[in-house]
């Protein structure tokens, strides 16, 4: 008789790769420039491997360096609508770039996802960071995310049935989802009462978005690791993959938790 599989293997490993990304994360939010570098290296990494799951016909390493480079000045340099004008005409120039050295349509494809990604939803970290109460939002915002996923993950692992999208992402349970929105929204309110100071009504409206738009981010991911054919975007993490692979709900949240946070407040 086959042994059972024992589902729980991996989660040490996981644990032990989280410790080292708190100190990491720590770190990158102790000060706005080394948010500002954090943030950069961001980009980086996340560049490089969306360059190699999509096989984009460029040296990986020199792009994203480049990438990283140019990032960090304009975040740390100018304001946000200086940065956004900037990056639209960095993204254009490297996206003809690509057309003028005849990359395919899937390779376009990825570098034009990679830039959105590195130039446009990851910077939102840096502007949250910088706001006001910046550094209890940066906390609330990164572990909102991520323990929604830790959420969904084990709801999923000890209830899970009934498969959400099995074509694109076959463990996402639809019991993992709303027992890890739910969990959310528990964890919002108390993370919100200490570090935004805002009321249970715009908490519990916070962790329903974030859950929610979490787990878009990681079946986004999983829709592209999906298209390129790769289980994971990397090794950088052990036992979790890439960085893409960890941070995939932050790409929806980040930009969402930045916009949405002054508009309850003024509602």
């Amino acid at each position: 008789m086959k042994p059972e599989e024992n589902k729980f293997a991996d989660v040490p490993l996981r644990v032990k790769t989280w410790i080292y990304i708190i100190i990491v994360f720590a770190l990158g939010i102790s000060h706005p420039l080394a948010m500002a570098v954090f943030v950069s290296w961001l980009g980086l990494q996340s560049f490089f491997e969306f360059s190699k799951i999509f096989k984009v016909n460029t040296n990986p390493l020199i792009s994203s360096i480049f990438i990283g480079i140019v990032q960090f000045y304009l975040l740390y340099f100018l304001n946000i609508e200086n940065y956004f004008l900037y990056s639209i005409i960095l993204g254009i120039a490297i996206l003809l770039y690509h057309l003028i050295i005849k990359s395919s349509s899937k390779q376009l494809y990825g570098v034009f996802i990679a830039l959105m990604v590195c130039l446009f939803s990851f910077p939102h970290l840096f502007w949250i960071r910088n706001s006001v109460n910046g550094l209890n939002s940066i906390i609330f915002i990164v572990v909102v995310t991520e323990l929604n996923d830790v959420f969904q993950y084990l709801m999923g692992k000890f209830f899970g049935k009934h498969k959400i999208v099995p074509q694109i992402s076959p463990n996402k349970t639809l019991e993992g989802f709303i027992g890890g929105v739910f969990l959310t929204i528990i964890l919002s309110n108390i993370l919100g009462f200490f570090l935004l100071k805002t009321d249970m009504a715009t908490n519990s409206i916070i962790g329903i978005v974030l859950g929610i738009s979490g787990f878009c981010g990681d079946i986004f991911m999983s829709y592209l690791k999906r298209k390129t054919d790769v289980k994971d975007t990397g090794n950088l993490l052990p036992g979790h993959g890439g960085l893409l692979d960890r941070m995939d709900s932050l790409i929806f949240n980040a930009p969402i938790f930045f916009w949405l946070i002054p508009f309850l407040l003024k509602h």
